[in-house]
Parts: structure tokens; sequence; C-alpha cells
């Protein structure tokens, strides 16, 4: 199975000379490395392609790496029925920079694309409508970005008094502490706990 996606993926790389930098095969799974400005030729090939037909969208998300200067890898996952595969493309984009929606080869994906807007940031150009699709009205940030805060920035509480629903800054009822494992008072002491000698004799 890995020899026929490394053929797969050499005939993709050699039919996309220019638009993919690279394939490969990892964990039995064809990887496609594609240029963020030539995606939609990549993906049209895939779907229409007799060596590919990968006619069968799945899913559209990202991975965050902050320390990149093209920060995001936005990654598609493609089924092809009649070959019985499956494909991962990858392509790089700045966080300021926008990649070309696949809503008009693939209609299912533009719910993905929003999600993937709304938790990271991404921007599709030519989506038909690129908006929040799971947090909420005037939220502030994209929760899978790897900087944004595990509390998040508010909290949100429903109001006896008011009868409704109240947006406030997260407050943290204890400060952060340096826990000294060490220490008796702290948690198990490094020869373990009183009992733990019955268990050896076992």
């Amino acid at each position: 199975m890995s020899d026929a996606l490394k053929a797969l993926g050499e005939t993709i790389q050699a039919a996309l000379q220019g638009a993919v930098e690279e394939a490969y095969v990892a964990y039995g799974e064809l990887n496609v490395v594609a240029k963020a400005e030539r995606i939609l030729d990549v993906l049209t090939h895939l779907r229409d392609d007799p060596a590919c037909q990968f006619i069968c969208f799945i899913d559209i998300t990202a991975t965050d790496y902050p320390q990149r200067e093209q920060r995001f890898d936005v990654v598609y996952h493609l089924l092809s029925p009649k070959l019985n595969q499956r494909v991962r493309i990858k392509a790089a984009v700045g966080e300021d920079e926008a990649i070309a929606s696949a809503v008009g080869l693939w209609p299912a994906s533009d719910w993905f694309e929003r999600e993937t807007y709304d938790l990271f940031g991404v921007l599709f150009s030519g989506h038909p409508d690129l908006r929040r699709i799971l947090t909420d009205y005037g939220f502030e940030g994209h929760p899978l970005r790897k900087d944004f805060p595990m509390t998040g920035y508010v909290e949100v509480r429903y109001d006896d008094i008011e009868k409704r629903v109240v947006y406030e800054p997260v407050k943290l009822n204890q400060e952060f502490r340096q826990f000294d494992f060490l220490s008796p008072w702290e948690g198990a002491a490094p020869q373990g706990l009183p009992g733990d000698e019955k268990a050896k004799g076992q």
C-alpha cells in the first residue's frame, strides 16, 4: 500500500510542478505539501485527474506554529472512494495572508473554512460568508492559537438579579503557585508514602 501511495505522490508531484513542493508517505497516508497561492490548482487536479479521483471532501483545519514566519499550515483531507485512498494537503500561510477558498470546488468546505477562521484566524479569500461559527458575537481572539490564554479573556454567567447573561473579565480566585513537591506538605515525598513498603512485599 505504501508503494502505491509513494507512486501516486510522485505522479502528483510530476503533474503539478511549481505547485507541489513535496509529496511523501507518513503513518500510512499520503501527504502533499502545496504552495498556498496554487492551492486551487492542486485541489482541482486531485479531484478531477483520473489517477487521483479524490472527489470526497473530508475536512479543513489548521496547525499553529507561532515561531515560524508563515505561522499556519492549512490542512485539507480528501478521500478517493474509487481508489480507497486518502490524501492530506498542507499549505503554509502567514498570519495576515489569505488562502483561496475551496467552496467553489466543494460546497461542503464552507463551514469548515468558517471554523478554521474562527478558531485560528486563517483568512479564506473568495469565501461567500466568512464569519465566526462556534464562538459568540464580539468574541476576542482565536481560541486554538497557541498564544491564546487558557482562561480566555471573559467569563460568562447568568445573573439572577439582572435576569440576563453577563460577560465579565476573567478573575482567577487563586494566584499562580509554585509547588514544592519535595515538601511533605505539598505532595508525596521522594521516598514514597507510608504503607508503600507493604506493596513491595507482595
